[in-house]
């Protein structure tokens, strides 16, 4: 079978490998799409523990397709059946996994991070995986293309359930990428009564706005005057930073109304991780600053579910499909940010 596999720094390679088989305790999924996250852009440009010329990674944790195989000791799942698959595992027995949040294992694993992923013909899900629930279920109404891109939107939900977004909040999103746009999309879905946004560029703004008619773009030139201006002179109750820009967490407070919340999502480089805060600021406003990874199995079936119902659409945010054949171009395009989610489709016949 076709895979992409990661073999160092900026070494990245479509390879035949053998279709894998399975124990009677996994199931085999036929991958009909994997979309390419920023995730997968960093380990490609810097190169990961987990890849090499001697142990090549296939990449790829957005994920959806369909059974094709089911072990014999495996319980409901049939071949055919349409699923989307949650990428993180836990042990199964710290204390973060029995509690439910198997995403925060210090020892987890991940498709396309540490196992095999989906930019590949079949994906081998494994025991721990099925029985955890990283398999959800998908109405035929749902596309394969808009499945994948659950796995990103789950991790913007468990975001915005760490940050307790509530009906009628003023919300201000810095980033206009696909992350900031499903913010931007999910905050109007829970009752925001505004929801703004700010990018460097304008460009990106005006695509945003094109996609979200409610939204609210306003340019980085006076963006604090611009933020008050908004919002009666109170500032927003909610900031989402979803950059990886420092600049924009250390000028995240001044956009603050008093008991507001701040919501640092994703990391930061290595080499720029470190930034200034104006803790009076905190102090005297009386906020509350959060940090959010991944997503429990509890919010990737709820994300599912959002995404089922249409109220959340994600397909707009798919600026292309491409065969695996065609993968070089669809990474070129993410490596330069050439619009919003690129997708990996994979042929119908099983």
């Amino acid at each position: 079978m076709k895979a992409i596999q990661l073999l160092g720094k900026e070494k990245i390679q479509l390879t035949d490998i053998t279709k894998p088989e399975i124990t009677e305790k996994e199931v085999l999924i036929k991958v009909k799409a994997a979309s390419i996250c920023g995730t997968d852009v960093r380990m490609y440009k810097n190169g990961y523990p987990t890849a090499s010329e001697a142990t090549p990674l296939t990449l790829g944790h957005e994920i959806a397709g369909c059974i094709a195989e089911v072990g014999s000791a495996v319980d409901f799942y049939q071949e055919g059946m349409r699923v989307a698959i949650a990428p993180n595992m836990g042990c199964g027995i710290c204390d973060q996994c029995i509690s439910g949040n198997t995403h925060l294992c210090e020892t987890y694993q991940a498709f396309g991070i540490n196992l095999p992923g989906g930019f590949a013909e079949y994906l081998v899900v494994p025991e721990k995986a099925v029985r955890q629930g990283n398999i959800t279920l998908l109405p035929d109404e749902l596309s394969y293309e808009e499945a994948a891109l659950i796995e990103p939107f789950s991790c913007v939900f468990n975001g915005q359930e760490i940050a307790g977004n509530k009906p009628g909040d003023t919300v201000l999103i810095i980033g206009s990428g696909p992350i900031g746009i499903m913010h931007a999309m999910l905050a109007l879905a829970r009752g925001a009564s505004k929801v703004m946004m700010n990018d460097l560029s304008e460009a990106r703004l005006a695509d945003a706005k094109e996609i979200i008619p409610d939204l609210v773009p306003l340019t980085s030139d006076g963006l604090q005057e611009k933020v008050f201006a908004e919002t009666n002179g109170q500032g927003v109750d909610l900031c989402i930073i979803a950059a990886p820009a420092p600049q924009a967490q250390e000028a995240s407070f001044s956009y603050m109304a008093t008991n507001g919340r701040c919501l640092f999502f994703g990391g930061l480089p290595k080499e720029k991780e470190e930034v200034k805060l104006n803790t009076n600021i905190l102090h005297y406003k009386q906020l509350r600053v959060f940090g959010c990874t991944r997503a429990s199995l509890t919010g990737y079936r709820t994300s599912a579910q959002l995404v089922a119902s249409g109220r959340i659409p994600l397909k707009k945010l798919i600026t292309k499909c491409y065969t695996i054949n065609e993968f070089p171009q669809a990474l070129e395009n993410a490596v330069n940010a050439v619009g919003l989610k690129n997708v990996i489709v994979f042929d119908e016949s099983f």
